[in-house]
């Protein structure tokens, strides 16, 4: 299995004449058991990378480049073609909010159950075993089948949603921060959830976060994403214990370390995102940057291999003082 996104653009339309470049030629490949961490501001453009692969963007999307699955595009595909064959089948998803996955009127078991009799030759009976087994595995009581959504906890939602990606084997799994809004004991079952029925499973993982430590945890690879493009692209580490890109280094050190015996100081980046319904010239990290030069306000960087990585700076590789960090 491949799973390969080539100079994927979105924009979401305000009006005719206004658009909001959310991604802008993002390329990356995935292979199968590989883990892919995509880390970012809020607005970088995370979930619009992870709605266009599932193809859920709303109708005032537009997007343009390719999603190749084993070399076939399935951003091409005819709708229903896709509904059929891939969404559930190969490729699903574990959503940022579980409360939004479930019709709230109609029971968990049977919305699950569903899924199954739509996809599959499976009967009733052979649907529901699956559901109950998936069940027990992610630590669901099996009262759950009868409930409604809202009778649920925060986690038990999470891990119905979680069972929900796993119903039909897919050979990938997007999971677009799926601990958002539990508490610290939920989130440390949903992420040993994923590490051992995707992660243990051969099967591929994209990880959308913005909480960096659970990158470290669960990916192979990572890409920092920044205004819709990626800044850095690589193994995970090694961008995590050299990071080259300057936006880079200023995520990573804005984490605390709390290993025994070492003090580091906190930083920020200082300033704002841009606006994203204007054109950029140039890179669009150069506004925040302490290190650009000129030539960053008016030629926009390509990734380019740097150090066993893709890096999108002008200055990596040119500059011995870009590319590292200040460890104090």
């Amino acid at each position: 299995m491949t799973l390969q996104v080539n100079d994927l653009e979105v924009k979401y339309y305000l009006d005719d004449n206004t658009y909001v470049r959310a991604v802008s030629g993002v390329s990356f490949s995935l292979e199968k058991g590989e883990a892919l961490g995509i880390i970012g501001e809020t607005g970088s453009g995370k979930t619009t990378i992870a709605s266009a692969i599932m193809r859920v963007l709303p109708e005032n999307a537009e997007v343009r480049g390719s999603v190749l699955l084993d070399g076939k595009d399935i951003l091409s595909m005819d709708k229903e073609e896709f509904r059929r064959s891939i969404r559930w089948k190969r490729i699903s998803i574990i959503p940022q909010y579980s409360m939004n996955s479930f019709n709230p009127i109609k029971r968990v078991g049977d919305q699950l159950v569903q899924i199954i009799l739509e996809h599959t030759e499976m009967d009733v009976h052979q649907a529901f075993e699956k559901v109950m087994k998936l069940f027990e595995q992610v630590g669901l009581p099996p009262e759950t089948f009868r409930k409604y959504p809202d009778e649920l906890s925060g986690g038990q939602r999470q891990r119905a949603v979680i069972v929900s990606a796993l119903l039909l084997n897919p050979e990938v799994v997007i999971a677009d921060e799926p601990t958002t809004a539990l508490d610290v004991i939920n989130q440390a079952r949903v992420i040993s959830l994923i590490r051992r029925e995707i992660l243990n499973s051969s099967r591929s993982l994209i990880y959308i976060t913005h909480d960096i430590a659970l990158v470290a945890n669960l990916s192979t690879k990572v890409a920092t994403l920044y205004a819709g493009k990626i800044m850095e692209l690589g193994d995970v580490r090694k961008i995590f214990k050299e990071p080259l890109h300057p936006y880079t280094i200023g995520l990573l050190s804005s984490v605390p370390d709390i290993r025994y015996g070492r003090v580091r100081k906190l930083n920020y980046i200082p300033g704002d995102p841009p606006d994203l319904t204007k054109e950029i010239k140039g890179c669009p990290f150069a506004p925040r940057c302490k290190m650009a030069e000129s030539i960053c306000f008016t030629k926009e960087p390509e990734l380019r291999l740097v150090d066993g990585r893709l890096v999108s700076c002008h200055l990596v590789g040119e500059r011995k003082d870009v590319g590292t960090t200040n460890k104090s």
